[in-house]
């Protein structure tokens, strides 16, 4: 499975990018390719290409706040959840994701 997410918290700071490696760490350990962009207080790091989005089953947005470039994902199948569901359960995440593509 083929994974894209957006990450984003309320202060753009630790959760954005602990998020992010849980996120990577658990897709990998389920042999899923995953990319992760992060919304920050830096700004925009590792934006998500068109073809990225477009290869991707289903996009993760794991945020806290209102982030930009949401348009890009209008014709995707879209998990929202907040940052800290994906910092204290990636795995369940990843798993709940499964299952609902299986069923579909």
């Amino acid at each position: 499975m083929k994974l894209v997410a957006v990450v984003a918290c309320t202060s753009g700071i630790a959760h954005t990018y602990i998020a992010k490696e849980k996120l990577i760490s658990a897709a990998e350990k389920k042999g899923h390719e995953i990319r992760v962009e992060t919304q920050g207080t830096i700004g925009i790091e590792g934006e998500l290409t068109k073809e990225e989005i477009d290869q991707a089953d289903l996009v993760i947005m794991a945020t806290d706040i209102q982030t930009s470039g949401n348009e890009r994902f209008e014709h995707k199948k879209i998990m929202k959840v907040p940052t800290n569901v994906a910092v204290k359960a990636a795995g369940q995440l990843i798993e709940k994701i499964e299952s609902q593509l299986v069923e579909e």
